[in-house]
C-alpha cells in the first residue's frame, strides 16, 4: 500500500497554537513566573507547533537578543507545570497540552543566509549582466536585417 502524504495542521490546531503561544508569551511578559533566569534575560515564544491529537505542544523560544539560549531552556522546563497551569486557565481545551521547550534558531539561519547574499562573490551573480543585454540585443538587430 502506497504511503499517504502528510497533511498540515487543521484550522483548529492552528488557532489552539496560536492561543498557546499568546497566553505562554502574557505569562512570561507579566513576570507571572518565578525564576530568575527568565527575570532577568526576556524570552521570546515564536511558534508552537501541536501533534494531531493536541496533547503534545512543541514551543520554540528565543531569548531576546540572542545569545546562548540553554540557560533560559533550562529555566523554562523547570517551570513547565507553572506554565502549563497559565495555559489551562486561558486556553479552553479538553486536555491541555504537554510542553516541550525547543531553541527557535530560525533567526540566526536567515542572518546567516543574509550574509551569504551580501557576500561580493554571491552578489556578482545575482545582478544582471549588462554585457549580455547589449550583446543579445545586437543579435535581435542582425536577425532583423537578415529578413529583408
Amino acid at each position: 500500500m502506497p504511503k499517504q502524504p502528510a497533511k498540515g495542521p487543521s484550522q483548529r490546531q492552528l488557532r489552539v497554537a496560536e492561543e498557546i503561544r499568546q497566553a505562554l508569551s502574557r505569562a512570561l511578559e507579566r513576570g507571572d513566573i518565578y525564576d530568575p533566569e527568565l527575570t532577568r534575560r526576556p524570552v521570546t515564544v515564536t511558534k508552537v507547533d501541536l501533534s494531531p491529537d493536541m496533547r503534545n505542544a512543541m514551543v520554540s523560544v528565543t531569548p531576546l537578543g540572542g545569545g546562548d539560549a540553554k540557560p533560559t531552556l533550562d529555566a523554562l522546563k523547570r517551570q513547565k507545570g507553572v506554565l502549563r497551569s497559565h495555559v489551562a486557565n486561558s486556553v479552553h481545551v479538553k486536555y491541555v497540552p504537554v510542553l516541550r521547550f525547543l531553541e527557535d534558531t530560525s533567526f540566526d539561519i536567515s542572518d546567516n543566509i543574509g550574509a551569504l547574499l551580501r557576500d561580493p562573490h554571491v552578489a556578482q551573480d545575482l545582478t544582471p549582466d549588462d554585457d549580455d543585454d547589449a550583446s543579445s540585443d545586437t543579435d535581435a538587430d542582425d536577425y532583423d536585417k537578415e529578413d529583408d
